[in-house]
């Protein structure tokens, strides 16, 4: 029998230079696997604690010293255990936890020995980490989603939705969309620097321009599309990322690049007019996490249309998720495994979602870093859709790289694979 002979977590930093965990799993066949914990900046109010040390004298509080201790702990429970229960390994966490939201022994800690876990598993029986978690059914590339313009808390500029992305829908090949939307990136390079604009980046690789208002990068897009060779709307599309509880407040929807406060209503027609306008086929989190009103309306104006992804609203949790469906509130899911916790409570919120029609979109953080564990798993649990920056800094393209290698061993005969959203 393969077990578990040691755990162990250490501080890491992640792509803005915070410290972050990383995990460490030992079998006893000599296997040895690690997986780094992302972190988000815009976060949603209800997802599972991420647990920082508060000590303003190391790393200005955000040290992640405890988590790493609580690796340490909760190894000396696992030590012995089969790597390959999954399943009874995260309960076992979630037990040692107490509480609903990983409170007690942090988010990041459970998430960072789970992932390991994963990885050491699927490493000893020399198969994929995609190929170990979905099977032989995991097969489908997923249609990446490229934030190529920051806003909102991504980037220090007037723009307040949070990310403008380009989406390939009409490539054969993974690396084909990799390509294309590559060489849109560099027409919007040259576009913004001929145009007197920043080139800077933020946090997500993307471009962090300061411009006139919100529909202004949409332009910028189309206009980069065109340039690069490509038709908007029929190769390539646009998908926004308002995150926009982060300007939600009791007065309203509070944009400040444009000096003006709209009500609920108001945004879902501010969307409907853009969506007109634009070949947007995605809007994420359009509305606040509490605002289930304004996310009924808006999906019974918009949901026949396009792809409404509820990141901050459900936060990947099957139970909110289960209100969302109840309420007809957005019809796909942002998944992102530290909102949640575990391995297997993700693949519970993914399975729900899919069951009730909704659409994933495995994603990153904009605290990132070289571990690509989010494009095994877009591709194991053949989600179609991986939310992972724009083609720019390593913590980014390690994700497309490998996926570039998942496409290759898939297309060597062994299995087929193929691109959800090929027309």
């Amino acid at each position: 029998m393969i077990y578990i002979d040691d755990v162990y977590g250490i501080e890491v930093l992640d792509s803005r230079g915070n410290p972050t965990v990383k995990a460490t799993i030992v079998l006893s066949d000599g296997t040895k696997a690690s997986a780094i914990v992302p972190s988000g900046a815009s976060t949603g109010s209800k997802e599972a604690v991420e647990l920082r040390d508060k000590d303003p004298k190391r790393f200005k509080g955000k040290g992640v010293l405890k988590a790493c201790e609580n690796i340490s702990k909760i190894g000396d429970e696992l030590i012995g255990l089969e790597p390959f229960k999954q399943t009874q390994i995260d309960a076992l966490i979630r037990e040692i936890d107490g509480t609903d939201n990983y409170s007690q022994i942090g988010a990041n800690a459970a998430l960072g020995i789970s992932m390991a876990t994963a990885r050491a598993a699927a490493k000893s029986l020399g198969v994929p980490l995609y190929r170990y978690i979905g099977g032989i059914n995991a097969s489908t590339l997923p249609t990446p989603m490229f934030n190529v313009i920051n806003g909102g808390k991504h980037a220090d500029n007037n723009v307040d939705l949070q990310e403008y992305m380009l989406m390939p829908l009409n490539f054969d090949t993974f690396s084909d969309a990799l390509r294309a939307v590559t060489e849109c990136y560099h027409s919007l390079k040259e576009i913004l620097h001929k145009g007197g604009h920043s080139v800077s980046l933020g946090d997500e690789g993307g471009f962090a321009p300061n411009l006139k208002n919100n529909e202004e990068p949409i332009k910028v897009l189309v206009e980069a599309i065109k340039h690069a060779g490509y038709e908007a709307g029929k190769d390539i599309s646009i998908a926004l990322d308002a995150a926009s509880s982060e300007f939600y407040g009791t007065n309203g929807y509070n944009l400040k690049g444009e000096n003006r406060v709209l009500s609920s209503a108001q945004m879902v027609d501010y969307y409907a007019k853009l969506c007109e306008k634009y070949p947007i086929v995605s809007i994420e989190d359009g509305l606040g996490e509490d605002d289930w009103e304004g996310w009924e309306l808006l999906t019974k104006k918009l949901g026949d249309k396009i792809q409404l992804v509820g990141d901050d609203l459900f936060v990947t949790n099957a139970v909110i998720l289960a209100q969302g469906i109840q309420k007809s509130a957005a019809n796909s899911i942002l998944i992102k495994l530290n909102q949640i916790g575990t391995v297997t409570q993700t693949l519970e919120t993914i399975r729900l979602a899919h069951r009730s029609g909704y659409t994933c979109v495995v994603s990153h953080r904009s605290g990132e870093s070289e571990d690509a564990f989010i494009a095994d798993f877009a591709v194991a649990v053949n989600s179609g859709q991986i939310k992972t920056g724009a083609m720019a800094r390593g913590e980014r393209t390690a994700k497309y790289n490998r996926l570039l290698e998942i496409e290759r061993e898939i297309a060597s005969g062994l299995y087929s694979g193929k691109m959800l959203f090929k027309k």
